[in-house]
């Protein structure tokens, strides 16, 4: 079953031809904070080349560590965050999983949690597995040591 979402207005929907995400994570960083307006933003990583994104959007490009662009999507009718387009790791993007489909959401597990430097992504000081989730499954490097999300994306 691919993944699918819509924003709250449904102007905008999505789909991305996958079983899973890559990793459901949730998300510290301060931009992430700022915009969910939450303590965190809960993500599913897909390939990007593996999501359609149909309807009106409008992005807000903001610099990452990496010194690249983190484009975050969202729907330009309600302001429905959906995405964020980390130009470091250009083969994923975090979907905001509050968008997903209800039937969808039910069985998201997170594998993660992990916090950023400043407002800065893809430049994580902390992650930590959580309980239940192998090691296999999450492929990252040790609990609290320094940490970057893209390199989980590049050893999938």
């Amino acid at each position: 079953m691919p993944l699918s979402g819509h924003c709250l207005c449904k102007a905008v929907t999505y789909k991305a031809d996958v079983e899973a995400p890559l990793i459901t994570a949730y998300d510290h960083c301060d931009d992430c904070q700022r915009q969910s307006g939450s303590t965190y933003s809960l993500v599913a990583v897909v390939p990007k080349d593996k999501l359609t994104i149909n309807g009106p959007t409008k992005s807000y490009a903001g610099q990452g560590s990496s010194g690249k662009a983190v484009h975050r999507i969202f729907c330009s009718e309600c302001g429905s965050p959906i995405a964020h387009d980390p130009e470091a790791a250009p083969e994923i993007i975090a979907l905001k999983a509050g968008t997903l489909d209800v039937e969808i959401k039910k069985n998201l597990k997170p594998l993660t949690w992990y916090a950023c430097l400043g407002h800065r992504n893809l430049d994580c000081q902390q992650a930590s597995i959580l309980p239940g989730t192998s090691r296999e499954a999450f492929r990252a490097h040790a609990v609290n040591t320094p940490w970057r999300m893209d390199d989980f994306y590049r050893a999938q």
